[in-house]
């Protein structure tokens, strides 16, 4: 009796083990913080370099909780290394900040990048968002059919991943 009880035991507490200790992937949080819920990589128009057609292409950066984050030192960069990072800038609770690529003034739903060349990759590209400590926060990406992409589709025809 004593020995059919340890086997049942072990049998149940098999069981019992998280689906990773069991050998199976560890589940995925369905949802994020911070995410990258919009792109429009490809300005509308003419690309000319005006300050007005470097400002229509932005990412959207969105806090989906309902509590205020400290961006201050989180970057958003794209595959070719070109690096924003975000300076004393507080994203509140369920809204979105849009991230432009030209010059202007931060407000509370905009930060701009200052800068006077394009940043996002007409055809292919991805946004990676990091937090102060580098770690990995969210990416969305465009233009690779042939890769594992999930999530929303973007501005143009783009693709999630997260």
């Amino acid at each position: 009796m004593t020995a059919a009880a340890a086997v049942a035991a072990a049998a149940v507490g098999a069981l019992a083990l998280p689906a990773v200790a069991a050998g199976q992937p560890a589940a995925r949080p369905h949802d994020r913080a911070v995410v990258i819920s919009d792109v429009q990589y490809d300005s509308p128009g003419r690309d000319d370099r005006s300050n007005w057609s470097l400002n229509k292409e932005w990412v959207d950066v969105t806090n989906t909780t309902r509590r205020a984050v400290n961006l201050d030192g989180w970057t958003l960069s794209d595959e070719a290394g070109h690096t924003y990072t975000f300076r004393h800038f507080r994203l509140d609770g369920r809204s979105t900040v849009r991230v432009h690529t030209g010059e202007g003034r931060d407000r509370f739903a905009d930060a701009f990048q200052d800068r006077r060349n394009y940043v996002w990759n007409n055809d292919r590209d991805t946004a990676t968002l990091r937090n102060d400590h580098g770690r990995f926060v969210d990416e969305a990406s465009w233009g690779y059919r042939g890769r594992d992409h999930r999530g929303g589709d973007y501005r143009n025809g783009g693709d999630r991943r997260g």
